[in-house]
């Protein structure tokens, strides 16, 4: 977990880094986290995100463009667990999650923009780590990504 504040990294690093005006809402039990980033971009179809987690994190953040829909959830407390155990350190997810009470108590980071309980489709479609872009940021596989109560940060 990062200790710097992003409002000091941003002083610091200016150019070298990106940051959303998207209002996320932390939902995980890390307020702050960081790491290389991974991407997922599925849209209400949760299976390949799931799978993803499934494998060994190294202390990074899974990146999730769910298109910005509210419509059904993407991660829950199934997930969030998977994502626990095998050692990543958040997730940031362009949509909705579920379960927020039980993600509140994982040791992991997650922002997400909102909550349904509504589960996502198993079929499986998706890309995994293509390069993202959403809320003004470019989320490129590798770069680093910070995130705390004043929002997120990424590497140009």
């Amino acid at each position: 977990m990062s200790a710097t504040a992003t409002a000091d990294l941003y002083d610091e690093r200016r150019e070298a880094v990106q940051t959303t005006p998207l209002q996320f809402i932390s939902v995980g039990g890390h307020v702050r986290f960081d790491g290389p980033i991974r991407t997922v971009a599925c849209f209400e179809d949760n299976a390949l995100l799931k799978a993803t987690l499934g494998t060994p994190g190294g202390g990074a953040v899974l990146v999730v463009d769910g298109g910005g829909s509210l419509g059904t959830a993407l991660v829950g407390d199934i997930i969030g667990g998977l994502a626990v155990e095998n050692g990543w350190a958040g997730i940031v997810v362009h949509g909705a999650i579920r379960d927020r009470v039980a993600l509140g108590g994982l040791s992991i980071g997650i922002l997400a923009l909102g909550t349904n309980p509504r589960g996502g489709a198993k079929s499986g479609e998706g890309e995994l780590d293509a390069t993202l872009e959403f809320g003004d940021v470019v989320f490129r596989p590798g770069a680093h990504l910070w995130a705390d109560e004043d929002g997120i940060l990424v590497e140009r």
